[in-house]
């Protein structure tokens, strides 16, 4: 499962996108993270999740640590891949409704 932290942070960063609407008066940007820094972050994260549950199994092989932390780690990192899929198959669905419109 995701963290009440990490979904309050995900929120608020939706929250300032969303205020801002992307871009300032003038159709300057705002100088806010671009769709690619987001992305970068949201996969560097999920990296980080695999590789928290990866040190947590090994841990707990040689009996260092506790199997709720496993399955803890183990959990985290499945929502988070399972969001990052989620994203990504509406990008390509999206991408694809945009592709069928006339010019």
């Amino acid at each position: 499962m995701a963290s009440p932290t990490v979904a309050a942070n995900a929120y608020a960063a939706l929250s300032r996108i969303m205020e801002t609407g992307g871009a300032e008066k003038g159709g300057k940007t705002s100088g806010g993270p671009s769709f690619g820094a987001l992305l970068k972050d949201a996969v560097g994260s999920v990296m980080e999740a695999g590789k928290k549950s990866d040190s947590q199994t090994i841990a707990m092989a040689s009996g260092k640590a506790n199997v709720m932390d496993v399955v803890t780690a183990v959990a985290e990192t499945d929502v988070a891949v399972s969001t990052l899929v989620s994203v990504r198959d509406r990008v390509i669905q999206s991408y694809e409704d945009i592709m069928k419109m006339p010019i």
